[in-house]
């Protein structure tokens, strides 16, 4: 899939998070604790315009240009890459973060796979996904069948799709820390995450390398 839409909408995308400040929020509190406890440097593959890597202090990896010009004013410092071919070394990082990446790739399995060439023995992969069985999966893959620039051409997973991707690459699975217990059309509430329990939007799912 390309990134042509996020080159030339970049602030399309970046609007999202102040338009949705409360969900936004809620998903920046499930990755912490996906996080929690993992070595650094980390390194958030598709960090996009910064939101959550600047969260979490880690460096970027993203191909458009333009989020990334974006995500520096935040802070962030990414170098240009895509997920199946990292510019990092074997074994350089601690912790590989996706947020909303997977849908967008092409072959996520080779991210997968790349990621765990990259991480350290004893490193953490976290990959966060918005559930496609869930009503904010539905909602959004409705939005992409009317021709929404970005959901159009993401293909969205459902955790165990995502475990089984990790476990292929040598990831050990650790948990899954879940958040938007609300619909996408309900008036947002501040939430803490929860163990997922199939219902939930928004999944963060924490694996090790063996």
């Amino acid at each position: 899939m390309g990134w042509e839409p996020f080159e030339r909408l970049h602030s399309r995308y970046d609007s999202w998070f102040s338009r949705n400040a409360v969900t936004a929020e809620n998903e920046v509190k499930a990755l912490m604790k996906a996080v929690e406890g993992a070595g650094r440097p980390c390194v958030e593959v598709g960090s996009g315009t910064g939101f959550f890597a600047s969260r979490l202090g880690c460096l970027g990896v993203e191909p458009s240009v333009n989020m990334a010009r974006l995500a520096l004013r935040r802070g962030v410092q990414s170098v240009q890459g895509r997920a199946e071919a990292l510019p990092l070394r074997d074994s350089s990082v601690s912790a590989v973060i996706f947020v909303v990446t997977l849908c967008f790739l092409s072959d996520p399995a080779a991210a997968m796979a790349e990621a765990s060439r990259a991480l350290v023995r004893g490193g953490v992969l976290v990959s966060c996904i918005v559930a496609r069985s869930s009503p904010w999966g539905q909602h959004y893959i409705g939005l992409g069948r009317a021709g929404h620039p970005f959901y159009s051409i993401a293909k969205f997973y459902d955790v165990d799709e995502v475990e089984s991707m990790a476990v292929s690459a040598g990831l050990r699975p650790e948990g899954h820390f879940a958040t938007l217990t609300y619909g996408p059309l309900d008036e947002p509430r501040e939430e803490e995450p929860r163990e997922y329990s199939g219902a939930e939007g928004f999944v963060c799912s924490r694996f090790r390398k063996a």
